[in-house]
């Protein structure tokens, strides 16, 4: 007998590529230089993010659109990238984990110069108060990345997502 997913037909939206292609040609053009410190924008942090998997469907965040462009905010001055995520019902069980692993994949590409800061759309979710204060807590996210299934699970949403 199987689990019985919360959401067993979500919503699947189209996914634009063209942003895609705007960063190839970027990062084709870039400067070589190592000694030059390269400004992120949230185009490039969301070519991070787009391709998570989700981990109650084979679909990818942006697909369920819990993850958008629009959502993210980066400030090369004070080194912050803030990310705002939509679960798909207000009562997501999977929403904690999901900001677990956008955190993940942020602190394994981003530099370390980076502080993130990962939410809940407001509005979004019945607990998102407490399940943001949880995904920005670093002590709890490190005990969270001390369990081997939760990290085994993370891991497996990550896995294939750089390009």
């Amino acid at each position: 007998m199987g689990v019985e997913k919360q959401n067993a037909n979500p919503t699947v939206y189209a996914v634009d590529t063209s942003g895609t292609e705007r960063k190839k040609v970027a990062d084709s053009t870039a400067d070589e230089d190592n000694d030059i410190v390269d400004p992120f924008d949230a185009l490039e942090v969301f070519e991070m993010l787009r391709h998570l998997n989700d981990p109650e469907h084979p679909l990818t965040l942006e697909q369920l659109k819990v993850m958008t462009l629009d959502n993210i905010v980066v400030n090369n001055v004070e080194s912050q990238v803030k990310v705002q995520f939509t679960p798909t019902i207000p009562h997501c069980s999977m929403a904690t984990l999901i900001g677990l692993c956008i955190r993940v994949k942020l602190l394994r590409s981003l530099p370390k110069r980076f502080k993130v800061d990962i939410r809940i759309t407001p509005g979004t979710h019945i607990t998102e108060d407490a399940i943001n204060k949880q995904l920005n807590d670093k002590e709890r996210v490190a005990a969270a990345l001390e369990n081997a299934h939760l990290l085994n699970v993370v891991n497996k949403c990550i896995a294939n997502t750089d390009g």
